[in-house]
Formats: structure tokens, sequence, C-alpha cells
């Protein structure tokens, strides 16, 4: 029995690729809160190219693609509430396609630890001397809002390295 539906060989190759691209959301925001348009192009790019290669079969590429604007519509909505920035909504909507619909659940799980935990140690750096370390980033001084890049570039390099490890 496998812990996760996505397919472990897919998962295995998109993972060089996605990795510093998740690194790049999650440092641009913390820099500057926001997460240029660049790094979800090529997410979204990187799915559709290597997709059609790595993915089982074109049906399960044809579902998987279905989830780039399904994803970016859900962030639309969620952008146009005030709930997230531009950035976070698309940068969602470009992970979408690299996340199998059986995997929602733990997805969930992954995303709300992650935001738990990111959350906690963002302000708990931002009133510490480790704040030293980087004293320019923007995510500082914004008050209320906190760089979601964080917790969602972490959250899709971890689903993808759990399904490497523990997928189909």
């Amino acid at each position: 029995m496998t812990f996760l539906a996505g397919p472990a060989t897919t998962a295995l190759w998109f993972l060089p690729f996605v990795l510093p691209l998740c690194y790049a959301a999650a440092l641009t925001d913390l820099r500057g809160m926001r997460i240029p348009n660049w790094i979800n192009d090529c997410l979204g790019g990187l799915f559709v190219v290597l997709g059609a290669f790595l993915l089982p079969t074109w049906t399960d590429y044809g579902w998987q693609l279905l989830h780039l604007p399904v994803g970016i519509g859900f962030g639309f909505l969620f952008y146009s509430a005030g709930m997230i920035g531009a950035g976070d909504a698309k940068f969602a909507g470009a992970a979408a396609p690299y996340v199998a619909f059986a995997d929602l659940p733990a997805l969930l799980i992954i995303f709300t630890a992650n935001l738990l935990a990111a959350f906690v140690t963002h302000r708990l750096v931002k009133y510490t001397p480790l704040r030293r370390l980087a004293p320019d980033w923007q995510s500082w001084n914004v008050g209320s809002k906190f760089p979601m890049g964080l917790c969602l570039g972490a959250t899709l390099a971890i689903y993808l390295g759990l399904v490497a490890a523990f997928g189909s």
C-alpha cells in the first residue's frame, strides 16, 4: 500500500527542476513580499513540457494539466476576496498540476503544518536578534501581512519529496 497516489518516479524527476523555484518563491517573498511572475511562469511551463513526458498516461497528463486553470481560478477568487496576494494565487495555481487529486487531503495537512511552522518561525525571528541576519527583508515591516511564498514553496517541495519517497 502506498502513502500517496502520485507517481513516485515522476515526482523524483520533477524535484530538481521545481526545488529551485520553490526556494526562489520563498526567498523573494521574504525579501520583497512578492513572488515574481517568472517563477510562476517557469513552474507552470515546466509542468506543461515535462509532464507530457513524465506522467504515465496522456489521460493522467490531461487531468493534472486541468488543475492549472482550476488552481488559478481558485487563487483568483481568494485574491479577489483579499485573503491572499496575487503572487501567492499565481504560485498556487502553477503548483496545482503537480498534485494528484487523490493527494489533496495529504497536501492540506502538509500545507497547514507548514503554515503554522513558518508563521511561528517568522514571527519569532522577527522579534529576536536573529533578525539581524537579514535586516533588509521587507517581510519584517509589513504589519500583519505574512510572506505566504515561504509556506507555499515549502509545501510543494515537501509534497513532491514525500511522493518521490512514498508514492505509487
